[in-house]
C-alpha cells in the first residue's frame, strides 16, 4: 500500500507555501527553482499558485486530489513543505493535514492508514 500522501495532494492545493528568498538562491545552497516562485514580502517568496486568489494550487503539484498526487520538485521542495507531516505518520495528528483534507472533501487520516507499515517491516 502506498504512502497516503501519494493519493492526496490536499495540502499542496490548500495552503500558501511561503519561503525565505534564500531557499531559491543556489549560491546560498537554495534548491527551490526560482522560476516556480513569486515575490510575497520583502524577504519572502511563495510558490506560484499558492500566493492568493480564488484557487490555491502549487505549480509543482501534479495531482487529482484524493486520487493521485506527486510533487514534481519533491527533493527540491521548500522547508515549509517538508515541515507538514501527514496525520498519524509519526503517531500524532497534523492539524494542517486534517484541515486540508477536510477542505477537499476527504476524511482525515487515522492510525489505520499507516497499518501497511507493519506488513512492510
Amino acid at each position: 500500500m502506498p504512502h497516503p500522501c501519494l493519493s492526496c495532494g490536499a495540502c499542496c492545493a490548500h495552503f500558501r507555501v511561503s519561503l525565505h528568498w534564500s531557499e531559491a538562491e543556489p549560491a546560498l545552497g537554495g534548491t527551490v527553482p526560482r522560476a516556480l516562485t513569486v515575490p510575497l514580502r520583502s524577504h519572502e517568496l511563495a510558490m506560484r499558485g499558492t500566493a492568493g486568489g480564488d484557487v490555491l494550487r502549487c505549480v509543482a503539484l501534479e495531482a487529482d486530489i484524493g486520487h493521485h498526487s506527486r510533487c514534481s520538485i519533491h527533493p527540491l521542495r521548500p522547508q515549509a513543505c517538508r515541515d507538514v507531516a501527514a496525520s498519524w505518520e509519526f503517531g500524532e495528528v497534523s492539524d494542517q493535514c486534517d484541515r486540508a483534507r477536510i477542505a477537499h472533501g476527504l476524511a482525515p487520516l487515522t492510525g489505520d492508514d499507516w497499518s501497511w507499515r507493519e506488513f512492510a517491516a
